[in-house]
């Protein structure tokens, strides 16, 4: 979906709470583009732990820096990226959860490790329908 996270570790997965959620720490490393435009069909809430994120909601831009949440409702058209020059580290909680799976499955690529066996299972589609947020 774009350029690979510096690091990526669920942190929890949906197996571990019934299905209600997933929570993944990501550090997005300084000029990262971020996945293209999507939508899904599961809520986002990002919290960002440090440096600083741009966020497109919709027609909507914002920078959220260390402390802030923004928050993605399943359907809603979204992306973000890192355009600044420092890693940026943020929590990103799923619900309902599934779409941890992806993450531990490229956090295990970047790592050159095997994923985990919980996260064999399918996880929910995106549809992308744009471009990534312009630098």
């Amino acid at each position: 979906m774009s350029a690979p996270m510096a690091s990526i570790r669920v942190r929890l997965h949906s197996e571990e709470t019934g299905g209600a959620l997933g929570v993944v720490e990501n550090v997005a490393p300084a000029g990262w583009p971020g996945p293209p435009l999507h939508h899904h069909d599961f809520d986002e809430t990002f919290y960002v732990l440090d440096g600083k994120l741009t966020f497109q909601l919709g027609d909507e831009r914002r920078t959220a820096a260390a402390g802030e949440v923004v928050f993605a409702p399943r359907g809603a058209v979204h992306t973000l990226a890192n355009h600044g020059t420092e890693a940026a580290r943020y929590l990103l909680v799923i619900t309902p959860g599934g779409f941890e799976r992806y993450f531990a499955r490229l956090g295990a690529q970047l790592a050159g490790a095997e994923p985990p066996a919980w996260s064999d299972g399918p996880y929910p589609e995106t549809t992308v329908v744009g471009d990534r947020i312009p630098f």
